[in-house]
């Protein structure tokens, strides 16, 4: 089975032509039953080598951090004497960089490509973090919100720059929500540099700053999408991740902002939870993107169990929202191409331009990712 991305690629080194690729592609779609706009294909695993490759390199990054933090130990570069050590995030990301010039640069494996990827960027910010938190001194920093802030936010500014030059060189999808993950690190940390004492007391202005963030996240991602509306290429696997992260950038700060963070849930509390997420699955069907309401689904489900237990059943609470939920979920699954035409088609046509397309057969093929 060949993947969009590799047709893609095939067309680009002159394998097949366009019209050979665009037609391979109109009869599978006439083979299947439903479009395959509506099934969010993105890119995951080429076979179970994947996952084998994977969990090697898991096991050698492990390796390699446990070392890292040794050698870092023996030169006296812990925090505290026995805490974290620049060293072994350092060794994680140049050793996930050297891994990916050779399972995604040359073989395209898909997986280990992600896990690499994350094991860079990830690295990259720790190593700093650790690194600047030995040059301060962690007394410094264990109270003084200030200079922590500014910490995370020139951590979020190394783990961006180091995301920007695997985008570069490796071309991974995840790379984008990786960078829009370290801008956001930057501009949270920021936010509670510029706060400094306040910032404990200031809970709720940094989630609706989240929030905003997560907004803008969405928009970007539905740039994204809005450039490869046929969901052919890699620029839809790049929406992908960015939904994936924004959704809950959204999701937290709208339901903890409500109190549904607290342990218990009113009545009126949990029906405003329901009607707030039946407007997310409108907007999830209107762009075609699972991702808010499986990020929203932890809050529905705990409110919805609040409700049979203030209604009565209390022993049978856990499993009629089991019910319920499961049972919406997979009709939802069932008819997602019908209710997905029902909410987009009475939408204005400005509008509809910018959202994946329903029927697929009456647009052209994109060309080039």
């Amino acid at each position: 089975m060949y993947s969009q991305n590799e047709l893609d690629e095939a067309v680009a080194a002159g394998a097949i032509t366009a019209e050979a690729a665009a037609s391979l592609r109109a009869y599978i779609e006439r083979q299947d039953s439903s479009s395959t706009v509506d099934e969010e294909q993105f890119r995951l695993l080429t076979g179970f080598n994947d996952i084998f490759v994977s969990i090697a390199a898991a096991i050698l990054l492990f390796a390699v951090a446990w070392i890292g933090h040794q050698i870092g130990q023996s030169l006296g570069l812990s925090i505290d004497g026995d805490g974290p050590a620049p060293t072994g995030p350092l060794a994680v990301a140049a050793t996930a960089w050297g891994l990916a010039l050779f399972f995604t640069a040359k073989r395209r494996m898909a997986l280990p490509s992600i896990l690499l990827l994350l094991a860079f960027v990830g690295g990259v910010f720790a190593s700093v973090a650790f690194g600047l938190v030995l040059a301060v001194g962690p007394d410094q920093i264990e109270n003084n919100p200030q200079l922590a802030g500014i910490v995370g936010a020139v951590s979020g500014a190394a783990a961006a720059a180091g995301a920007w030059l695997h985008w570069k060189r490796f071309r991974v999808p995840i790379t984008v929500a990786a960078g829009a993950a370290s801008v956001a690190a930057i501009a949270v940390g920021l936010l509670v540099a510029a706060l400094g004492d306040t910032a404990e007391n200031s809970r709720n202005l940094i989630l609706g700053f989240v929030l905003l963030l997560g907004i803008g996240t969405f928009l970007f991602a539905m740039w994204w999408d809005g450039s490869d509306r046929a969901r052919l290429t890699r620029r839809a696997d790049v929406a992908f991740w960015l939904h994936l992260l924004a959704a809950p950038m959204i999701v937290h700060p709208v339901f903890t902002l409500l109190g549904l963070n607290d342990g218990h849930a009113t009545i009126g509390e949990g029906f405003v939870v329901i009607l707030l997420y039946l407007a997310i699955a409108v907007t999830a069907l209107a762009i075609d993107r699972r991702a808010l309401l499986v990020s929203a689904l932890a809050y529905v489900l705990f409110a919805i169990q609040q409700l049979f237990e203030q209604f009565g059943a209390v022993q049978l609470n856990v499993a009629l929202t089991a019910l319920v939920i499961g049972s919406a979920l997979l009709l939802l699954s069932a008819f997602w191409h019908q209710a997905r035409s029902a909410v987009v088609k009475p939408l204005p046509p400005g509008l509809r331009e910018r959202l994946p397309i329903v029927n697929r057969s009456s647009v052209p093929q994109p060309a080039g990712s």
